[in-house]
This record gives structure tokens, C-alpha cells and sequence, in this order.
């Protein structure tokens, strides 16, 4: 994988390998951005630019023996820490415990999600984080000098799972780093980082992707007909990511717009006794998926809010979810679309505080009757 095989970002690449070459390269750099713009990529390729013997034009030569490591992504001096799940209560797992399963997600594709990761995982009813364990490991492996005796490079993917205990004790080593020694940090919600690790890092941002880019990367890669990638590209919003689920018909997806249809449809009929069922069902997901649910309920309210506009080209929607606000548009108004989306927040809210899943969908239910009959 070369700067050439990451999807747009261009002025992002060139900036960062002009910083390169002239020996300017922050030690601490934090990208951040949208998901699905192509931050942990470029991180990526830009730690085997750093790795690299024999740079070429400003991407890896692709032939030296650092490049042929970092194929499979596993090179001494190339060092990855990542949010985790606890398998036990005791547990304090460290990134070294999956990182085969990492470097097998890293080769299928470097777009995916924190939902998507939670998944290698098998997490079912838990929260990605980092724990105190993995800044020991961290200062372990820089404690000792560099294999190949040239970078080393910590990638960091989402440091705004690192709570206060672990990120106090990395302070100094991201601050006063070991020679020739770079820490990436790839976030997705920066404003949620800690201001002791983000005050030590040059932030760069990595914007969303145009249609253009997203819809040509999809004829090339993917070889869809060019109506279709527009429109995927089109709603993806950016991400290219979500256009690569879009494209494999994501199962997932596809279920949080079964269960927001199933939710409206009850809610109107007042059908509580299917509401109770409906509840437990979701209950039953695990509360990152209840979350990334909710995310997609509160945007499918958006979208029918807009619907009613009648300008298209304003909505984000696929032919499925567009064929349902045909008839579901007119329910959402400007009486009720803010409460209802209030009212998924709240949820999200209860959910992320562990409040009981049944207690919070069904009373949501309630609450969603009454405001649908405005």
C-alpha cells in the first residue's frame, strides 16, 4: 500500500511527506476527521514512508526489506495500540493480546469503524478502551533502541478512548519521545481526546471525501456502473467507508432500518404489546449496537424531515429507505421532529450510562406514540 492507493486527501499526503523529506515531522501528530476519510490509512502509509530505506517520489520504494515487513504490517519498529474490550472483570488486556486479529482487519481494508472493530472482537454487551496496562507495554518497546536502527512509529487509532490513568502515564514519552521516534494518533472525535495528550500533538485534519472522489473510487476499485456509484457516493455523505458498506449491502445497516420501520409502524398503531417485544429484542443487541441503532434512527428523522421539501437532492437515502419515507414523511414535522430526536438522544444517553436497555427502549416507545400524533 503506497500514498497512491489512499482515496483522495491529497493536499493532507503532501503536506505530511514535504514535512518528511525535510526533516520537519512533528514527533506527536494527531489526524483527525470524519469516519471513513482515510485517516488511519494514510497514518499507515506514512509510517512506511517513515520505515522505508529507499523513499521514491514521495511513497515507500515498495522492494527494501522495511517494505516487504509492512506488507503484513508487522516490522519491529512499527509499533500499533488500539482500544480493547475486557474478556474478564480482572482482565487488563493490552494491544499486543489481538494484534494478529488487527493485522488481518489492517490487510482486509484500513476503512472500517469502531463498530466494525468491536466485531473482530466479538464484543457483545461492552466498550472499546484502552486500559493502564497499555502504556507499561508502550514504554517497554521504546525503551529499547530501534531494530533496523533508523523511525520507529506508534500508530495511536482513537485516543479518545483513553481514559485519565492511561494517558497520564504516556505524558511524557508523547511529550519527550526517544530519538527518531513518532507517535500517529488517528482520531475520530478529537474535542473528546484529553487536552494533556492533544496539547502535545500537531493536529492535522483530514476533511470528508468529495462525491466525485467516493464515486470514481468505486467505478475504479469496484467496477460499479457510474449511475450507482453516484448515488452511493451521493449518500455515503463523505465517508467512504459507509460507501464500501453500502456496496456489500450491509447486514447491519439493513437491520437498524427493519427495526426503525418496525419501531414507527407499532408506535402509530400504539400496538403495545408488539412495543414490549420489539423492546426486548433490542435489549438483547449489546449496548454499542443500541447506540449505532439510535445514530441511524436519529438520521433516518432527519432525512423524512427534509423529504417534505420535495428538493432530492437534499437527501442522503437509499432506494429502500426512500421508499419507506414516501408514505412516512408526512408523520415527521416541525412539531415533532425535534422532540423525537431529542427523545433518541436521551436514549443514547442512558444506554452510554448504563441505564437498563428494556426501561429505556420502552419508555422511548411511550414517548414516540404521543409525539407522532403531532
Amino acid at each position: 500500500m503506497t500514498f497512491r492507493d489512499i482515496i483522495g486527501q491529497e493536499e493532507v499526503i503532501h503536506q505530511l511527506t514535504q514535512q518528511v523529506d525535510q526533516g520537519r515531522l512533528p514527533h506527536a501528530l494527531m489526524l483527525c476527521g470524519p469516519s471513513g476519510s482515510g485517516k488511519l490509512a494514510i497514518a499507515l502509509v506514512l509510517a512506511r514512508y517513515l520505515l522505508c530505506e529507499h523513499p521514491e517520489e514521495g511513497n515507500p520504494c515498495g522492494h527494501c526489506h522495511a517494505c516487504r515487513m509492512t506488507e503484513e504490517w508487522a516490522h519491529p519498529d512499527l509499533h500499533f495500540s488500539f482500544p480493547l474490550i475486557k474478556g474478564k472483570s480482572t482482565d487488563q488486556p493490552i494491544s499486543d493480546d489481538r494484534i494478529t486479529l488487527w493485522r488481518e482487519q489492517l490487510l482486509r481494508t484500513p476503512y472500517f469503524t469502531p463498530n466494525d472493530w468491536l466485531t473482530d472482537l466479538q464484543a457483545e454487551n461492552q466498550q472499546l478502551q484502552f486500559y493502564v496496562g497499555e502504556s507499561d507495554a508502550l514504554q517497554r518497546k521504546l525503551s529499547l533502541k530501534a531494530s533496523q536502527g533508523s523511525y520507529r512509529v506508534v500508530i495511536i487509532w482513537l485516543p479518545e478512548k483513553m481514559p485519565a490513568a492511561t494517558a497520564n502515564k504516556l505524558l511524557k514519552l508523547i511529550e519527550e519521545p526517544p530519538t527518531k521516534t513518532h507517535f500517529l494518533m488517528v482520531s475520530q472525535e478529537p474535542d473528546q481526546v484529553l487536552g494533556t495528550i492533544l496539547s502535545r500533538a500537531q493536529r492535522i485534519q483530514v476533511p470528508a471525501l468529495s462525491e466525485d472522489t467516493i464515486a470514481q473510487a468505486l467505478i475504479l476499485h469496484h467496477a460499479l456502473p457510474e449511475a450507482t456509484a453516484k448515488n452511493l457516493a451521493h449518500i455515503a455523505q463523505g465517508s467512504y467507508t459507509l460507501a464500501l458498506q453500502l456496496t456489500e449491502e450491509d447486514s447491519e445497516r439493513q437491520e437498524y432500518f427493519d427495526l426503525f420501520v418496525q419501531l414507527m409502524r407499532l408506535c402509530y398503531m400504539r400496538n403495545i404489546k408488539e412495543l414490549r417485544q420489539w423492546t426486548e429484542q433490542v435489549a438483547a443487541m449489546g449496548r454499542e449496537r443500541q447506540k449505532h441503532m439510535l445514530d441511524y434512527a436519529q438520521r433516518l428523522i432527519r432525512e423524512n424531515f427534509i423529504y417534505n421539501f420535495r428538493h432530492p437532492e437534499l437527501n442522503y437515502m437509499t432506494e429502500s429507505e426512500e421508499q419507506f419515507s414516501r408514505n412516512f414523511a408526512r408523520f415527521i414535522n416541525e412539531r415533532n421532529v425535534i422532540p423525537i430526536m431529542e427523545e433518541l438522544s436521551d436514549c443514547q444517553t442512558d444506554i452510554e450510562q448504563n441505564v437498563s436497555p428494556k426501561m429505556a427502549f420502552f419508555d422511548l416507545c411511550i414517548k414516540i406514540i404521543l409525539l407522532l400524533k403531532q
